[in-house]
């Protein structure tokens, strides 16, 4: 494992590319409401990435598995828990949820936050669903203290989460970010306390809880890119970067302006 601890200048050229993620994430949000293509979505995101001289890190992101990815954001529906391709026959609709994956790169620098939407009116099954995952990312965040380890992120994610009886997926982790988008060390959204790397100054991180409202078990769809859970129920997904510095945390992304959508 090979781990590139970040200067301050380092920290604040991510700071300003996860700065616009989010501001692209606020963007998109304002166009989901029902009757809207994922496809539309990703059009404005790329625009929006490009008018303010940044490149669409996902798009042409290599694929092991069959062709690199076609869009500049993942827009997971429902049942997709990550890497949803956008689409022109992906309508959304109202009662659906949508998990929104943005990254850019922008001087040298990737920035990389998710965000799951809500369109027009869910029950309150996905609500609750939304708010444990959320929760269990700040949760997870407060962790992240130099001389605490990974396992320490990874505990407090996986016991919020099982805690409210949700599944949290294995598979996928969160990751080191800096100059490339995937960077080690991994940060998996289950573990123990007191085990993994040790977090020290300087460490850049994307932590990111891929929860299930049922079983934990998922499946690679035909495009080769969207994964659903196996029992077709609803999972959330919400992700910052965040840099660990000066003895502290501070999260490079941000939900402030998304939460008045």
């Amino acid at each position: 494992m090979r781990v590139f601890l970040k200067t301050e200048d380092e920290i604040e050229l991510m700071r300003q590319a996860n700065l616009l993620v989010s501001k692209t994430l606020l963007e998109v949000g304002k166009h989901i409401k029902p009757g809207v293509s994922t496809l539309t979505l990703d059009m404005i995101a790329e625009s929006f990435i490009r008018d303010h001289g940044a490149v669409p890190t996902f798009k042409g992101f290599p694929n092991p598995f069959g062709n690199p990815f076609p869009g500049s954001i993942c827009t997971s529906v429902n049942s997709v828990v990550v890497h949803g391709v956008p689409s022109a026959t992906m309508i959304l609709k109202d009662g659906d949820i949508i998990s929104v994956d943005c990254g850019v790169l922008l001087n040298g620098f990737n920035g990389d936050s998710c965000y799951t939407f809500t369109v027009g009116e869910v029950s309150t099954e996905i609500q609750r669903l939304l708010h444990i995952t959320k929760q269990s990312l700040y949760e997870g965040i407060s962790k992240a203290l130099p001389g605490n380890r990974i396992g320490d992120i990874s505990h407090a994610i996986q016991s919020i989460c099982e805690s409210n009886g949700y599944g949290v997926v294995r598979e996928l982790t969160g990751h080191g970010i800096g100059r490339q988008m995937h960077e080690d060390p991994p940060v998996p959204n289950y573990g123990s306390e007191g085990t993994g790397l040790k977090i020290r100054n300087g460490l850049c991180i994307a932590i990111e809880p891929m929860i299930t409202l049922g079983k934990r078990e998922i499946g690679l769809l035909p495009d080769k890119w969207s994964i659903m859970t196996l029992d077709r129920k609803p999972a959330a997904h919400f992700e910052h970067t965040i840099a660990i510095h000066n003895d502290r945390v501070d999260i490079l992304s941000s939900f402030d302006e998304l939460e008045k959508l």
